[in-house]
């Protein structure tokens, strides 16, 4: 019986052995005639194949994110038809095609431009290519102490053609408008301060509940978003700007108290309205603040013009959201 036994087991044994010498056989007769490779879909069409899928992505990716380098302007390219992979045994005689399929993803791509529209009265006059250009045109303007200076204004443009760009010297020639000498106008007045702000450059990019909800204070195009950096601040953007003609009434975006009014450094003329549980609005560079320290104020109420007070480079509003000091992304409950 025993004898039986070890003759079955080594049957079974050769068995496996020959089993397995055969699975090895078919493998490496696979791996000798075919290679692992990607079969590329655009639109469910097959395009052709791919042994790294990676690389071609990254380079659709930069192609998407950057364009393909022949404009500076070109902000994004907007592909609607990205492509798909799926893993497959290829025969080695058969050539991939990256370039081709880069060729077939580009070629559908629709590319946005990114510049800067110079504003006069809210209606756009010129175009140039850079922030830093634009922000020189107003600049110089004050410098050159122009009339209309309180009017003119930056908004950044995305479009998938682009405008005549115009160099500074040329804009700033066209918009100078001398200043009467005969009348006085007086710019930027400050407002006594009365009342305590927090003006610290603490900043959240989070989501926090406020337990109210907030109304705009003006209508207008936003010129700059929170944490954006410029030359004319010190740290990222601790609020939202919102462009609109010097006077435009801004009103109150929650009932609440009015804790500070008055001018504050690069803030210009602001007032902070408090709404409870460490919840604050603040609402900057105003050309008048017509509430005080101490007032209740109910949601919609005009509490201040809109104007170019302190650090600003046009009539605007600038809005925080500050909660317990912390300054948050006021487009998480407005605009």
């Amino acid at each position: 019986m025993f004898k039986k036994v070890m003759v079955h087991a080594r049957r079974g044994i050769k068995l496996i052995i020959l089993f397995m010498i055969a699975i090895f056989l078919i493998i490496g007769a696979v791996a000798f005639l075919y290679k692992p490779t990607y079969s590329v879909y655009i639109n469910g069409e097959q395009v052709g194949y791919t042994a790294n899928k990676s690389e071609l992505q990254y380079k659709i990716n930069e192609y998407v994110d950057h364009g393909d380098g022949t404009n500076e302007n070109i902000a994004f390219v907007q592909v609607n038809d990205l492509p798909e992979y799926k893993l497959c045994l290829l025969k080695r005689n058969i050539v991939t095609n990256d370039d081709e399929i880069y060729n077939k993803v580009t070629e559908q791509g629709i590319p946005y431009y990114r510049y800067y529209a110079i504003l006069e009265d809210q209606e756009e006059k010129f175009y140039v290519s850079s922030f830093e250009k634009a922000e020189n045109v107003i600049n110089t303007l004050k410098e050159k102490n122009s009339e209309n200076v309180d009017k003119i204004s930056i908004v950044e443009k995305y479009e998938t053609g682009i405008k005549d760009l115009v160099e500074t010297e040329e804009v700033v020639s066209k918009l100078y408008v001398e200043k009467k000498k005969e009348i006085k106008v007086a710019q930027n007045t400050s407002t006594k301060a009365s009342g305590y702000v927090n003006t610290a450059t603490t900043t959240s990019g989070g989501k926090a509940s406020i337990g109210i909800s907030l109304i705009r204070p003006i209508s207008g195009t936003i010129t700059s978003r929170f944490g954006a950096r410029s030359s004319i601040r010190s740290s990222a953007h601790t609020g939202l700007d919102i462009s609109a003609p010097t006077g435009t009434a801004v009103k109150v975006a929650a009932s609440g108290t009015v804790t500070f009014a008055g001018w504050k450094g690069s803030y210009g003329n602001m007032i902070v309205v408090s709404h409870g549980n460490g919840v604050q609005t603040y609402y900057a560079h105003c050309s008048k603040l017509y509430a005080s320290v101490g007032q209740s104020v109910t949601q919609g109420e005009t509490i201040a013009a809109v104007g170019s007070t302190g650090n600003s480079t046009g009539p605007h509003l600038h809005l925080e959201v500050r909660i317990n000091g912390v300054a948050y992304n006021p487009q998480n409950y407005v605009y």
